[in-house]
């Protein structure tokens, strides 16, 4: 029994082995530099039945993980108000129908004229390969930290428009094959626009007080299965209507978004929607076929290959069309070049209604699958080659001519810590010249009646035409380390007689400042934590003078071991030996200094304090 358990697994022990699995190979593939969804891949690939087939049928995994997906568009929903997706109207449309129209039309084209399929599965085909996958790029930009980049928020538009494109081209298949399961008639729109509009109504007036209801029992777990029950009623109802699960999940989300409730939401889908993202991308890679792509290596890589860079080409040039920036066009272009997850679904669908052979879409498939595992390699090769291009690259708009200037302080970086410091001068009457390096910043800036200058705060013109000769203070706001720690050495090497006071991310940005020579030196988040440190304090019971003696003993122990530990620091074995003797010290210098006999202990201090090697 055990063992015909294992060559047919239940769904429970399919999740088991892929999750034990992805523990154990998608950390290893972190170590090596690889991303998580390329990690997720490899997992499937290595446990499906081309290798080591060890966890059972793919496609019932993949439909329920799909769930997965849900979640995702349900929750960015959430972060989407509806008058900010209103705003977002034209790039969805726009962009996004000239994105799937152009790309679509070309590769339907392309795949009628050099292969043997008719012209209306070369459309289906064709308009099949410009979707996108909407998991896959997602995920990678919020990894990376780009999903509120320019790109990243275009590519979300694109993204939604195609999901919106998925229903008529699965609604054109049953037309193209002569079967038709439903009828698209008048009737059947009504029933669309009717539960829309029941959405609508549903979230606004039954959802939110029935969320008010459940959080006023206390019973926090209800929250949870509040969210599920939402996201599956709606999946539900969507699938019953023949509309794309995901858009439906994505519009509750959008409905739901000026909910006060939208953060509880968002923290009860979150751990679900990462779980099944992951099994998602591992069916992906067990539905990879091995031995289709022996038989013919050449043909299904050149032919992956080929479909990246024709979409890699019509968006970029799209991109650039629509006004924006070549970097971000390229981005943009690497960024949806590969195939997507509802292929599979158009032609899976395809091949059940006899519009397209068994054998076809196999191979289309797995031309997909190749195309989403090479998207994190595209990503790489961008970092690589493309974006040091882009740095070097010269602005699109000159740096500002600044008026000579004989003002006592320059500022470098005019951000969050720049405004600041700026506004406390300016009420002392101390005239100071500001300099921005991001054009974008300086425009935002000037839009409240700010004086910034657009310019590279290391160009001898700029220093010189802002008074750097009479100068007696430069200030170095630049949230960039590597950029910060430059301007530093080449003022400590050119401007000697310069008071230079510099903004530190972290304890690591301190240590390569004091090394190049830089005495004055704030790190960003230090005092707000020592004062929101002694506030937690007081608000324990500790008298507000303990307190302050408790910050005052521990900022200066702090400041002699930041000065120890500059030695050291790049050796994270000392590091941590130095840290952990350092707490053993202060926690005997608390005990025997505590005149109001309440100890406070190891845990305390490093929980209302805080040392880590990144404050």
């Amino acid at each position: 029994m055990f063992a015909a358990s294992l060559v047919q697994p239940s769904l429970m022990l399919q999740a088991t082995i892929f999750l034990g699995a992805a523990l154990l190979l998608v950390p290893l593939g972190k170590r090596l530099h690889i991303s998580t969804v390329l990690g997720y891949l490899i997992t499937g690939l290595l446990l499906g039945p081309s290798v080591f087939d060890v966890a059972g049928d793919a496609e019932s995994l993949m439909d329920f993980s799909e769930f997965g997906v849900v979640l995702l568009l349900f929750v960015i929903g959430l972060e989407l108000q509806p008058s900010r997706l209103w705003a977002l109207r034209h790039s969805i449309f726009v962009f996004g129908g000239l994105q799937v129209g152009v790309t679509g039309l070309l590769l339907m084209g392309l795949i009628f004229q050099f292969t043997p399929l008719k012209l209306d599965t070369a459309f289906i085909v064709g308009f099949g390969l410009a979707l996108s996958s909407t998991a896959f790029v997602l995920q990678v930009l919020t990894e990376k930290g780009q999903l509120a980049s320019t790109h990243g928020r275009e590519a979300f538009t694109i993204l939604l428009f195609q999901d919106i494109a998925v229903i008529p081209l699965l609604a054109a298949i049953p037309f193209l094959s002569g079967v038709r399961e439903q009828t698209y008639d008048l009737l059947y729109f009504a029933k669309v626009v009717a539960v829309f509009g029941g959405l609508f109504l549903v979230s606004r007036y039954v959802v939110r007080p029935f969320f008010k209801f459940v959080a006023l029992s206390g019973a926090n777990e209800l929250l949870t299965a509040v969210a599920l029950f939402i996201v599956m009623g709606v999946s539900i109802l969507m699938s019953q209507i023949g509309l794309s699960m995901a858009l439906g999940a994505f519009l509750t989300g959008v409905l739901l978004a000026d909910s006060e409730y939208r953060h509880e939401l968002e923290a009860s889908i979150e751990p679900f929607k990462g779980l099944l993202l992951g099994l998602f991308f591992m069916s992906v890679g067990m539905l990879t076929d091995v031995k289709l792509i022996l038989a013919h290596p050449v043909l299904i890589i050149s032919a992956a290959v080929a479909l990246m860079l024709i979409k890699f080409g019509v968006i970029t040039v799209i991109a650039r069309l629509l006004g924006n920036r070549l970097p971000t066009s390229i981005r943009l272009g690497v960024t949806l070049a590969q195939g997507g997850e509802f292929a599979f679904v158009l032609f899976s669908t395809a091949a059940n209604q006899n519009v397209l052979r068994p054998e076809h879409a196999n191979l289309l498939t797995l031309i997909v699958t190749i195309s989403m595992a090479l998207t994190p390699i595209g990503f790489m090769l961008l970092e690589k080659f493309g974006e040091p291009r882009f740095d070097k690259a010269q602005p699109d708009r000159e740096y500002d001519s600044i008026p000579d200037h004989e003002h006592p302080v320059i500022i470098a970086g005019f951000g969050r810590v720049g405004q600041i410091i700026g506004r406390v001068l300016r009420m002392h009457n101390i005239e100071f010249t500001a300099i921005e390096s991001s054009a974008n910043q300086v425009d935002f800036v000037r839009k409240f009646g700010n004086q910034v200058y657009y310019g590279n705060p290391q160009n001898p013109q700029i220093l010189r035409t802002a008074g750097i000769e009479k100068a007696r203070i430069f200030i170095i706001a630049i949230d960039d380390v590597e950029r910060s720690i430059a301007t530093a050495r080449y003022l400590h090497n050119n401007y000697p007689h310069l008071k230079v006071l510099v903004r530190a991310r972290n304890r690591a940005h301190y240590y390569r400042l004091r090394e190049v020579g830089v005495t004055h030196i704030w790190r960003e988040t230090y005092l707000s934590s020592l004062d929101m440190s002694r506030e937690s304090l007081e608000l324990l019971g500790i008298s507000p003078e303990k307190a302050r003696e408790t910050i005052t003993a521990f900022r200066d122990y702090d400041d002699e071991l930041l000065k120890q530990q500059q030695a050291i620091y790049e050796d994270e074995a000392k590091l941590i030996e130095s840290v952990q003797s350092s707490m053993m010290e202060l926690e005997s210098l608390f005990d025997s200094d505590h005149s109001e006999g309440k100890k406070l202990d190891l845990e305390e201090i490093e929980t209302a304090v805080g040392i880590s090697k990144h404050t």
